[in-house]
């Protein structure tokens, strides 16, 4: 089929006539029959189909919008202009609202306050501070030396402001040319090679976040420098900057690193040195002038040449500081530093009680103890000491001492051995000894509580109790002796004897109550201390006697604190009655002349009173002191791991005490003791259960083989001299030793447990004995006469110290002196020694007796109750 022709001429053309017009329309018949049109004619019929097609389209235009509409349909919504506005108005609307909802997003999850800012403590670390504050012991890295803002050189500050952001003072945390500058440079490096941080934002990097590199992290970090600006000031940004910065080689802070790179103090740095440490933010391994000096030196002059730019130092200056060396001089890292070993160490093993293991993982605690630091070097002094001056005589190695305020149960001081770096066993806490005699206080209390009078006697004399025999130091016996006087002297078998009277229960009990934690065992020989503890408990116990009768359980954290400063444990002790205040007086009062008339006298201090207790195991094995004022209570032990037997003596541990209490005591203000209390009419306050034994025999007294001695059947009360180097004498516990060299000096000892009421004489020199019967008007009662030395020896009421104490070679006769009345001492013609007369059985009872100072022990017939108003 042919095609159409449209060839269409113009109707005005001329040559268009009938004919021509029937040969263009007619259908096209095979193109090979038909000859081309002529190209004039169809460049010129083209025209005219463009001319056509205009005239139709502006008379299209012509046409109303609505019958548009109605032939063809409306525009496409979006070749409409009001689509386009709409389309702005909602992009900008939302863009804002998503803007929006994310800057709230991100203060939502950023701390609501930077009160954190001030109070930081990086994670990771454990800071032990001492009850003043000072650091003793640092775990991690933590800033060991804080600086406040005035304590800072001002150079020290503009050289890091040289240094780390040139705009820190006009900045509102910000700095966008800054940021500018770093990005260009990333651009340029294909790389995060420049942060563009002001100080503050590094601060909210390290207080707020870690050191990821990555965009969330350093958007949140300028959001938090923004709230920092807002809530500080300038200087308080700085001085926690400059507090917080790490600065190589273990230096957290200036002050650390001002110490670790020129070992001084931040107050006598050099302006070079302030420039090498202000260079040290950006790099502190490769800039470290202990790394590479070269490298140092040269970071250091760009920061003095910048701070020449900013004005704050001269041209000469600068000129003067780049010529200068280094002049590095290291020491180690003061937060590696440790005071206090023993205490620390005890302190972090503790910490699992007050905080949850979740928060031990993450650290970042503060820990403030109750740890007197100058006590606490006092105690580490008397310690060495001893060890060095006594140990290697008397055969210890090894000493103890810790000290407890009673009436808030706040550890002060605490010494756990000689050498923490060889052996971090800590004798006061982890040892578990047999405490001897430091223990009848409990015995004695406990019968007091229950009625007791400290007149009540008993025999002392051999005594079997269910197969048990409770012996005496030196195998003496003072006869019939009231519990005070046998505490005094420490006698055993009146221990024994008053705690089957009491029961075991109610002694273990109270014992408990007052502190002992550790395991007492049921048995006869829990009264002479068989029973093991530790120093910290037993110490604790007494603290129970020197706060009327209130036990505080002691501890040495007083509060902890997150690294935000936040309290997460505070301690609120609260003490618990133990024992009621008149026992606990009563039993201060006895324990007193433990101290001035027995075997503590050591322990004596020349401004107050004090009370206590000595004690000794089998072969002493420990020695003991445990003694106390109303403001402190300290103990000490002394002996060896291997529990070798020792030949020291208890006085040793009251030597050790006192020398560490002459320094606690002073600018501290006197106390008294509570006054003894009536003993008429006391009512029991705890129920005794007196013990029922199978089987007990009582035994005489044995005779005394002393065949000079006209009466030496009843002479039992015997003083004992040893004369050579390697004479021992034995504590009440069996146990005290005394090994003397072959020296022509001789020592004057009185033992813990010794039957003595005076001190023993140990000469080196030969002592003459001569022994008298004492007679009276009615029964005879028998008396030891006393041994003398050839030193004259004056024997003070309230007041005998029983110390050890060398004394020259006795040079003068030795005479005994007999006390010959009916109830009074008669005294030697001679003024070489005076003797005490002890009263007969038949001697006048009716009147307050008398507190006399004695060197033989008690009658062996019991004599009628002094009144209970007696006083002594």
């Amino acid at each position: 089929m042919g095609e159409l022709n449209l060839s269409i001429p113009s109707p005005t053309d001329p040559s268009i006539n009938e004919s021509n017009l029937k040969e263009n329309l007619s259908p096209l018949g095979d193109e090979a029959e038909k000859p081309p049109l002529p190209e004039a004619l169809k460049n010129r019929l083209l025209t005219q189909c463009r001319q056509g097609a205009t005239m139709a389209i502006a008379g299209m235009k012509q046409i109303p919008a609505a019958v548009k509409d109605a032939l063809v349909g409306p525009k496409p919504i979006y070749r409409q202009a009001k689509f386009w506005v709409g389309l702005g108005v909602v992009s900008v609307g939302g863009g804002a609202i998503a803007i929006s909802i994310a800057w709230n997003a991100l203060d939502q999850s950023l701390p609501d306050n930077t009160e954190d800012v001030l109070t930081f403590v990086r994670p990771d670390t454990v800071t032990i501070k001492a009850a003043d504050g000072t650091i003793i012991q640092q775990i991690g890295p933590a800033t060991h030396d804080t600086l406040k803002i005035w304590e800072i050189p001002e150079q020290l500050k503009q050289a890091f402001i040289s240094s780390e952001d040139q705009r820190f003072l006009e900045h509102d945390g910000l700095d966008y040319q800054g940021i500018l500058r770093a990005t260009t440079s990333n651009i340029v490096a294909r790389d995060l090679v420049e942060g563009g941080s002001t100080l503050t934002q590094q601060l909210a990097r390290i207080v707020y976040f870690d050191q990821s590199r990555s965009m969330g992290r350093k958007v949140k970090e300028m959001r938090m420098a923004q709230k920092i600006e807002e809530d500080l000031t300038k200087d308080q940004i700085i001085e926690r900057y400059l507090n917080l910065v790490y600065l190589g080689s273990g230096a957290y802070g200036v002050a650390d690193a001002a110490w670790v790179y020129f070992s001084k103090p931040v107050k006598d740095l050099t302006l070079p040195e302030m420039a090498m440490l202000a260079a040290l933010p950006p790099a502190p391994t490769v800039y470290s002038p202990l790394v590479n000096e070269k490298v140092a030196k040269e970071r250091r002059d760009v920061v003095l040449k910048r701070m020449e730019d900013m004005k704050y130092i001269t041209a000469a200056q600068a000129k003067d500081a780049i010529a200068t060396p280094l002049n590095i001089k290291p020491s180690n890292p003061k937060r590696l530093d440790r005071e206090a070993y023993y205490f620390t160490e005890y302190i972090q093993q503790e910490l699992p009680k007050y905080v949850s293991k979740e928060v031990l993982a993450k650290k970042g605690l503060t820990v403030e103890t109750t740890l007197n630091l100058d006590w606490q070097k006092a105690a580490e002094a008397a310690v060495t000491k001893t060890i060095e001056n006594r140990g290697p005589g008397q055969g210890f190695k090894q000493a103890a001492l810790v000290a407890i305020d009673p009436r808030s149960g706040q550890i002060k001081a605490m010494v756990g051995g000689k050498d923490f770096y060889n052996q971090q066993f800590n004798r006061v806490t982890q040892a578990q000894r047999q405490p001897g005699s430091t223990f009848k206080p409990f015995v004695y209390g406990t019968g007091i509580a229950g009625g007791f009078s400290p007149y009540r006697g008993y025999e002392d004399a051999p005594f079997i109790v269910d197969g048990y025999e409770p012996k005496n130091y030196g195998g003496t016996f003072r006869g019939w002796t009231n519990i005070k006087d046998a505490l005094t002297k420490s006698v055993n078998i009146v221990a024994v004897k008053a705690l089957i009277d009491i029961g075991w229960d109610p002694v273990i009990n109270v014992a408990h109550k007052m502190g002992i934690e550790s395991e007492l065992k049921p048995t006869y020989s829990l009264a002479l201390g068989a029973s093991e503890v530790n120093l910290l408990e037993l110490t604790s116990a007494y603290g129970t006697f020197a706060n009327k009768g209130v036990h505080v359980k002691p501890h040495g954290i007083r509060r902890i604190l997150d690294p935000q400063g936040k309290i997460i444990y505070q301690d609120k002790s609260q003490g618990e009655q133990a024992i009621d205040p008149d026992t606990s007086a009563i039993m201060t009062w006895m324990m007193r002349d433990v101290v001035t008339d027995g075997t503590g006298g050591n322990a004596q201090l020349s401004d107050r009173a004090v009370a206590g207790k000595t004690g000794t195991s089998d072969e002493a094995r420990d020695l003991w002191f445990i003694g106390y004022i109303p403001q402190l209570v300290t103990g000490v032990w002394l002996g060896n791991d291997d529990n070798k037997p020792t030949w020291g003596a208890s006085s040793t541990a009251a030597y050790t005490w006192n020398k560490f209490m002459v320094k606690a005591v002073e600018n501290m203000k006197v106390e008294k003791f509570p006054e003894r209390p009536s003993l008429e009419n006391r009512k029991p306050t705890i129920d005794i259960k007196k013990l029922k034994p199978k089987r007990t025999i009582s035994k005489p007294i044995p005779q005394a083989e002393d065949a000079s001695d006209n009466n030496s059947a009843n002479s039992y009360n015997s003083q004992r001299t040893y004369r050579r180097s390697t004479r021992r004498s034995s504590d009440d516990d069996n146990s005290q030793r005394t090994y003397r060299r072959s020296t022509r000096r001789s020592y004057q000892r009185t033992s813990d447990n010794s039957d003595n009421s005076g001190s023993q004489t140990r000469s080196s020199r030969r002592t003459r004995r001569t022994s008298r019967n004492t007679t009276s008007n009615s029964d005879e009662t028998p008396r030891r006469a006393t041994q003398t030395t050839r030193r004259r020896y004056y024997n003070q009421s309230q007041s005998q110290q029983t110390t050890e104490q060398p004394t020259r070679r006795a040079r003068r006769r030795v005479r005994t002196e007999n006390s010959i009345s009916s109830g009074s001492s008669s005294r030697s013609s001679s003024s070489r020694r005076r003797s005490q007369s002890s009263r007969s059985s038949n001697s006048n009872s009716s009147g307050t007796p008398r507190s006399q100072p004695r060197l033989e022990s008690a009658p062996a017939a019991p004599p009628p109750a002094p009144p209970a108003s007696r006083k002594s």
